[in-house]
């Protein structure tokens, strides 16, 4: 199904892209609609509140998961993936 294609092809490019920068992609979520023409699109984003995402060597939480477990830190968390992204 083309979906699960689409979805296993952002896995693959997301998590090869973010291992590098000391990033584990545990899991996301994706949304899928249709134009009126009836193309399917990926209409999400990528981000700490869609994707569970964890320092690769210490599994420090670095997502939406530190605000729902109350872990403290969630911006800093948002912050670090930020200085990761932009190869700070």
């Amino acid at each position: 199904d083309q979906i699960a294609s689409y979805a296993l092809a952002v896995n693959t490019h997301l998590s090869s892209y973010l291992l590098p920068l000391g990033i584990e992609l545990i899991d996301f979520k994706l949304e899928f609609g249709k134009t009126q023409g009836g193309k399917l699109v990926l209409a999400d984003e990528i981000s700490p509140d869609t994707c569970r995402f964890w320092d690769s060597k210490t599994g420090e939480k670095l997502d939406k998961d530190r605000f729902r477990r109350d872990m403290g830190q969630v911006e800093e968390a948002y912050q670090e993936i930020l200085r990761r992204l932009m190869g700070a």
